[in-house]
């Protein structure tokens, strides 16, 4: 798991903690994340940090997940995604392991991706659509190989599909990243296909996958939610944990005399007071919303006050 990111794109909402701890609906982000590999046999994982590390300690003080256990490696100065992966080489070079960037919320089946990186003995397996995102890969539809990454091999291949941010890598692309070695993997992946050697695309097209890395789609992502028809392929948490979505934490006051509406999702020890209006907005955990404050799009940061009206703010 790719944590150790700046967050940069969301601003100051990754002030306080990092992006792949940002609550939805007050679940943490990562976690959508760990449930996915958990429903697809992943038995360990490994997150690396960066940015306010001693965030992840707090929301995982057992370093597990439902009963799974949870490696943190901390990198001091950023290494970038290749980097980042040579950074834990130490507990990922007997296996072939999936890679997963903490930022993306998604339920893509990708067992089609695991079952042909191993038919078709890939090095590198992406998991790729062919709509949501920029569309960058140039993909063989013969034998299912990237050819090109944004134009860059001017292989004359059409770059028609999205790099989701999740693959299936083998333990010997570990040998291809140099150490200690700020480095993302597209220029890895860029070599090895000038030589020719097998990195792969499936393009999976069923299911949900959302980059949070806008306001826009943070908020999007609880509009989705907010439906009561919404469908989602695997379940949320462990069986002990509570329901979820969560709108309206237990521990959260809310006045009798406030007005909150449409995909709104307020966190524990929130507090929204007397007359105060609410509309498709996220509070933190110990946000709190003034009296008689009008908001819409909002998002309250973790002990942070709103008061008077906004639309489209972040506090």
């Amino acid at each position: 798991m790719l944590g150790a990111g700046l967050g940069t794109r969301l601003k100051h909402l990754t002030g306080q903690k990092p992006k792949p701890l940002i609550p939805i609906c007050g679940k943490p982000l990562i976690t959508f994340a760990f449930d996915h590999l958990i429903r697809h046999g992943i038995e360990r994982i490994v997150v690396n940090t960066h940015h306010r590390p001693e965030a992840y300690a707090q929301t995982f003080p057992d370093s597990k997940y439902r009963g799974l256990p949870l490696h943190f490696e901390h990198e001091p100065a950023l290494l970038e995604t290749a980097g980042g992966i040579k950074n834990v080489e130490h507990l990922l070079r007997s296996e072939t392991f999936l890679v997963y960037n903490g930022d993306i919320l998604s339920d893509l089946p990708i067992d089609a991706a695991i079952e042909q990186h191993f038919r078709q003995r890939n090095e590198v397996t992406l998991v790729l659509r062919s709509s949501g995102g920029p569309l960058h890969i140039s993909l063989d539809e013969k034998n299912g190989q990237i050819v090109d990454i944004a134009r860059r091999l001017r292989s004359g291949v059409e770059p028609k599909y999205m790099f989701t941010g999740i693959y299936v890598v083998s333990p010997s692309f570990l040998f291809k990243v140099p150490s200690r070695t700020k480095i993302s993997v597209i220029p890895i992946f860029l070599h090895m296909i000038q030589r020719g050697l097998k990195i792969g695309g499936v393009v999976i097209d069923e299911g949900h996958w959302w980059d949070l890395g806008t306001r826009e789609k943070y908020l999007e992502v609880h509009r989705y939610f907010a439906q009561k028809t919404f469908t989602f392929k695997y379940e949320f948490g462990g069986p002990d944990d509570p329901p979820w979505p969560m709108w309206i934490h237990p521990n959260a006051k809310i006045s009798p005399r406030t007005k909150i509406s449409g995909a709104t999702a307020i966190g524990p020890g929130a507090s929204v007071d007397d007359l105060a209006q609410i509309t498709d907005c996220v509070l933190w955990e110990n946000a709190q919303v003034a009296s008689g404050a009008v908001l819409r799009n909002c998002i309250v940061t973790a002990g942070q006050t709103a008061s008077g009206a906004h639309t489209d703010f972040d506090f």
